[in-house]
């Protein structure tokens, strides 16, 4: 079925702002309506304008996949749109790649496939990034590779809700394939050294860095000419969202088996103090036996607990048949779902399980939010979220929320969290819940444990 695109007025705006800017970027929350301000101006400047070249959309996988080639067969006045999915095996990629289209769509993936193949002859002078974030590392191979053939592009249009969900350095990379480097300086030592000073170091490493006083604002300042920020809450009315914490009590026996893994973990680090990496790595630990199970040395799945699985059987039971979504995050807690749920259906884009979930065909659907975060349209099947496996990436959590809780969506959302009491689930729910700023803050949390732990002091 395809619809008459009646543009809201911020949508309008977006698409006009892509026209007059040749490199640009719309930060705007989910359910703004990007894809389809990007579409429009793709078929303005195909129609009207004629200098695109060839255009090339770089996405999450499952975005790339399903809600691009969705969205342009949607839309009356982008269906005439053609379209080549570069995704696959190498052979499939080279055959989408030599198909006449108007526009070729990729994974984020195949980004640096894609550079080594073409080199200098890069064809594609219009560049949409879609989930510009995706880019915050400029020293991942993704980045450094588009980095080389930015200086062949014409217009590079970059979209995303979340910039800078864990900190301000994040948006260097993400403006330099922008403006290359023209606001915010051509090397992050430079926009480090005008912005930030340095937080927790030891000796010339330096853990983490500040901001500056004055300095976000004067980075804002920087960008107002190519970035234009919108909140959902300022254009659209939504049905209600209510977020439940659901506690998850540990048996006295259950509780010392925790705390026995938590110090044990600990003092494989003793002698020294923990770094952002290392306590990253023993919080991922923690959350696994918050959830119930661990791997062991050797791999295998050691069970602690069911008490999230209990809890979200009560969960399902009072959705009295209404769909439910779960957010897992390791695959012992898939397996376990699976194995207590076992009409419960793992996400697969490819098998057309998005279309099933909106048409109410999968009762319980098990989603990874690091597969699913962005771009999935899920606000037709259900209203009913559960967090089986709390994350403490805040970007991760506000995307997957945004499946159910956006524009479409016409019943109140319920997002329930499982949080184990006396464990880290309830310092990671201080990130989620905005009683912490982000998640430099559970690191710090968990490093307050350690120096607990260490010193003998009762702990949580």
């Amino acid at each position: 079925m395809k619809i008459q695109a009646k543009l809201h007025q911020y949508q309008a705006y977006s698409v006009e702002w892509i026209l007059d800017h040749p490199y640009c970027a719309l930060l705007l929350d989910m359910g703004l309506g990007k894809t389809l301000s990007s579409l429009t101006a793709i078929d303005d400047l195909l129609e009207f304008f004629g200098d695109t070249g060839k255009i090339l959309v770089i996405a999450p996988l499952t975005v790339a996949r399903s809600t691009w080639p969705s969205e342009i067969k949607k839309w009356d006045h982008t269906k005439g749109l053609t379209y080549s999915l570069i995704v696959g095996k190498e052979q499939q990629r080279i055959a989408a790649l030599e198909q006449k289209a108007d526009v070729y769509i990729t994974n984020r993936e195949s980004v640096v496939w894609l550079v080594e193949h073409f080199k200098q002859r890069w064809p594609f002078e219009t560049v949409i990034i879609d989930e510009l974030s995706s880019f915050k590392s400029a020293k991942s191979k993704r980045f450094r590779a588009l980095k080389q053939v930015r200086p062949l592009m014409k217009r590079v249009i970059g979209l995303t809700g979340t910039p800078a969900p864990n900190s301000l350095m994040d948006l260097w990379p993400q403006i330099y394939l922008l403006d290359r480097g023209k606001r915010l300086g051509k090397t992050i030592t430079e926009y480090r050294n005008k912005y930030f000073h340095a937080g927790v170091s030891n000796g010339h490493v330096v853990y983490n860095w500040i901001l500056n006083d004055g300095a976000e604002e004067k980075i804002y300042a920087k960008l107002d000419d190519i970035c234009i920020s919108m909140k959902s809450k300022d254009y659209l009315t939504l049905p209600p969202r209510t977020d439940n914490v659901v506690k998850v009590q540990l048996s006295s026996k259950e509780l010392r088996a925790y705390r026995q893994l938590e110090r044990d973990y600990i003092l494989e680090n003793d002698g020294g103090e923990i770094v952002a990496s290392n306590a990253a790595v023993l919080a991922g630990k923690l959350l696994q036996v918050a959830n119930g199970a661990i791997y062991d040395e050797n791999e295998k799945v050691r069970v602690i607990h069911d008490r999230k699985l209990k809890a979200l059987e009560n969960i399902i039971e009072e959705a009295q048949g209404q769909p439910v979504l779960v957010f897992y995050n390791f695959k012992h807690d898939l397996s376990r779902i699976q194995k207590a749920f076992p009409e419960a259906k793992v996400l697969d884009v490819k098998s057309g399980d998005v279309e099933k979930w909106n048409q109410g065909k999968i009762p319980i659907l098990l989603v990874q939010p690091q597969s699913a975060g962005h771009g999935l349209n899920l606000q037709q099947g259900g209203h009913i979220i559960v967090w089986f496996s709390l994350t403490w990436s805040l970007e991760y959590y506000q995307q997957a929320n945004a499946r159910l809780d956006r524009q479409g969506q016409t019943q109140p959302v319920i997002v329930h969290h499982l949080v184990t009491e006396g464990t880290i689930d309830e310092d990671v729910m201080k990130v989620l819940s905005g009683k912490a700023k982000n998640q430099n803050e559970l690191l710090q949390a968990l490093k307050a444990r350690v120096e607990g732990i260490r010193r003998n002091k009762p702990v949580g």
